[in-house]
């Protein structure tokens, strides 16, 4: 996935912003867009420290880690009574695990780390002779991450022009 996470976490921002006023929709908006790139922050621990391992077998790359940290900060959440903080955890929760989701498509995801190394994959990309990129823009999958933007894009201007007719 190169282009897609972002707007993916875009859409899942979107569901469960009714009840909530603009100024808590924006950073529930950004909470999502931060926690849909959230797991490729193991991409500086590959580059900078260790680039032996792919940056998807480290601990950013496992659901177990996404799936603990929502549950363990969503339930704080509910026992402290915070809507907006159990909002923003789900949907960050829900943005990050998104990310893995895509990732499976052409990329590997280990889905039951730290239990077990199998990594899962859709489809393997074949290596082309102009780099890793272009075999990636080249096959079909890039429209995947394509109709995710588009996707995003056409919720975004739907949000806008509804926004403009309240105005």
């Amino acid at each position: 996935m190169l282009v897609g996470h972002l707007p993916a976490g875009y859409l899942a921002s979107r569901w469960p912003l009714r009840g909530f006023n603009a100024p808590e929709r924006r950073r529930l908006t950004w909470a999502a867009l931060g926690a849909s790139v959230a797991p490729d922050l193991d991409l500086l621990y590959f580059y900078g420290v260790d680039s032996s391992v792919h940056h998807h077998a480290l601990f950013p790359h496992w659901p177990s880690f996404w799936l603990a940290v929502t549950a363990v900060l969503g339930i704080a959440a509910w026992l402290a009574g915070r809507r907006f903080w159990l909002a923003a955890v789900g949907m960050m929760g829900s943005a990050a695990m998104l990310h893995l989701v895509l990732d499976s498509i052409a990329g590997s995801v280990r889905w039951l780390a730290p239990f077990s190394e199998h990594e899962t994959t859709l489809v393997t990309i074949p290596a082309g002779p102009h780099g890793w990129i272009w075999s990636f823009v080249r096959h079909w999958t890039f429209a995947v991450e394509l109709a995710v933007c588009a996707a995003a894009f056409v919720v975004w201007l739907s949000a806008r022009r509804r926004a403009s007719r309240r105005a």
